[in-house]
């Protein structure tokens, strides 16, 4: 099924009957990365998911946007779906779209789940630091063929380490979303945290590498009402490494 809003089609599909439930997924993953939770949902619940833009069967975004875009946009669709006090599981960065939808628009938030979700600003060290300033000297030298062939010369390759700079998220990205990955991974969403009155459970990998526990122990002291889970043996997907662990936690606090 589809939807235009802002000017966008957006796919989303829903499963099952029941009191609403709705799944927002992660960076570079759709509905389908769901699946395994859909199913298992679906018997007791309306289960909704959507493809936010860009992403799944959803229409690409023709200017870069922000988390507050998706953010605003999603409350839209939620608006023009008549969802209110919609139960939320999110993942990764559904879990920064929600912070914000939970903060500004709690009329449209029920409980929440926060799966290995992003939004708290992580920790650099050293070694990030080194590799941004050594891409910003780059793109200076690009401009300049002789301090280019000079780096050379001391063996720093401008054009090789321009091209290889960045995650392979942001490598793998078409260009159009290049701009929304950068705008999206700089922000820090933990002021916001303070605002959410929803019941919220955070449930995290213990050997997340992509949202390490202490970002949910961050959103855990900042959240009025919030506890933590953290799944054993599992990492930035949580909830497909330990499937059964996670199902049951998430039976027993979505239990009415």
């Amino acid at each position: 099924m589809f939807e235009t809003i802002d000017g966008l089609k957006v796919h989303y599909e829903i499963e099952g009957t029941g009191k609403d439930i709705l799944l927002l997924h992660g960076w570079g993953a759709c509905i389908e990365s769901f699946a395994p939770v859909i199913n298992a949902l679906k018997v007791r619940r309306r289960v909704i998911a959507l493809d936010f833009p860009g992403f799944g069967r959803s229409e690409m975004p023709q200017e870069e946007m922000t988390v507050y875009d998706y953010a605003e946009l999603t409350a839209k669709w939620m608006r023009e779906m008549g969802l209110a006090k919609t139960d939320i599981i999110c993942h990764s960065f559904g879990g920064r779209v929600t912070m914000l939808l939970a903060s500004k628009y709690p009329e449209l938030i029920g409980k929440i789940a926060f799966v290995d979700a992003a939004g708290v600003k992580p920790k650099r060290g050293a070694k990030y630091y080194a590799k941004v300033y050594t891409y910003k000297l780059c793109k200076k030298l690009a401009k300049r063929p002789g301090m280019k062939k000079a780096a050379m010369f001391f063996g720093l390759d401008v054009d090789k380490r321009i091209k290889n700079a960045g995650s392979d998220d942001y490598k793998n990205l078409p260009d159009c979303m290049k701009k929304t990955f950068v705008n999206v991974v700089n922000e820090d969403l933990t002021p916001y945290l303070k605002d959410i009155k929803s019941p919220s459970l955070l449930i995290y990998g213990e050997n997340d590498t992509d949202t390490p526990l202490y970002m949910a122990q961050t959103m855990e002291k900042e959240i009025a009402d919030a506890g933590l889970v953290v799944l054993k043996d599992a990492g930035h997907f949580s909830y497909l490494d330990q499937f059964g662990r996670f199902m049951a936690v998430i039976n027993s606090f979505f239990r009415e």
